[in-house]
């Protein structure tokens, strides 16, 4: 089975976790049968115990990015504001204390409450839409801050609490939406169940006709973690991206190359795509 790439945020080695191995067995459901192959493409992993902040500011730097951009700005930002390996730019030193707001503690949420926002938009610049990201960001960090005073109570909050009040909670966090709750819940709190739906899964959800084709990000999550069971939600999540940058991708998919070009074609009821005319629209535009 390959390695897990490491340029896959979500899925690599800075998503916490561990291997994890399950035998597939005669799915119950096409969805679970779709994620017994992807297991067996890409990995099988159990997820959780990544800092719920970190990993709060990390998803929320990843939206409508790619982790090529997204990952330097948060190295960036853990270096300033966390104490990384690296100098600041102004000439901070290793150990992370700085003149814009580190903790004393070494608080991550604490020190960006603190952060000036036009300082942090210019640390995570490479991450796309900074001044609104940063905004998002300050604000969370605050309202961690106020509600759970600091990274450490947030982080038992996340991993301890009911899983229902975590992602009601979270949401309740300006810039937070459903797949950046689901992705704190899965990848710190390590919760089972949980299928976090990003724009690859949208779109191969309802292109494969796991979800009906006008379905929205809530209707496919609803219907995934309905089909599979929880103990395969997490690595279904995190290898449907990866076949979705591989494979199945918004203006060519591979099956228009030939059914054996993909190797879920069985699986596929390929909505929205005419192999003969080969042309490709989204779901909910098909006939």
């Amino acid at each position: 089975m390959p390695e897990e790439p490491a340029e896959n945020i979500s899925g690599g080695d800075a998503g916490g976790g561990t291997a994890a191995e399950f035998v597939p067995a005669e799915a119950d459901t096409r969805a679970e049968a779709v994620v017994d192959e992807l297991g067996q493409m890409y990995w099988q992993k159990a997820y959780g115990g990544q800092d719920a902040f970190e990993c709060l500011v990390r998803t929320i730097l990843s939206q409508n990015t790619s982790d090529v951009a997204s990952q330097p700005a948060h190295d960036s930002l853990m270096d300033r504001y966390a104490g990384g390996d690296g100098d600041s730019a102004d000439g901070d030193s290793a150990d992370g204390d700085s003149a814009d707001g580190d903790s004393a503690d070494g608080d991550l949420a604490a020190a960006l409450a603190d952060a000036e926002q036009s300082e942090l938009a210019e640390t995570i610049a490479s991450a796309g839409l900074y001044n609104q990201k940063s905004e998002m960001i300050i604000g969370a960090a605050e309202r961690i801050c106020e509600s759970f005073g600091g990274a450490d109570g947030f982080d038992e909050f996340v991993k301890d609490e009911d899983p229902d009040t975590v992602r009601k909670r979270l949401l309740d966090i300006h810039g937070v939406g459903p797949k950046t709750a689901d992705c704190v819940l899965l990848f710190s709190g390590g919760r089972g169940g949980v299928f976090p739906v990003d724009t690859h899964v949208h779109r191969i959800g309802r292109r494969m006709g796991l979800a009906s084709a006008d379905a929205d990000h809530e209707d496919v999550r609803e219907h995934l973690e309905a089909d599979v069971p929880a103990e395969k939600c997490g690595f279904g999540h995190t290898a449907m991206i990866q076949f979705g940058r591989e494979y199945c991708k918004a203006r060519k998919p591979a099956c228009l190359d030939g059914p054996e070009a993909c190797p879920l074609y069985d699986l596929c009821d390929r909505v929205g795509v005419d192999e003969v005319e080969e042309t490709v629209v989204d779901p909910a535009e098909a006939d």
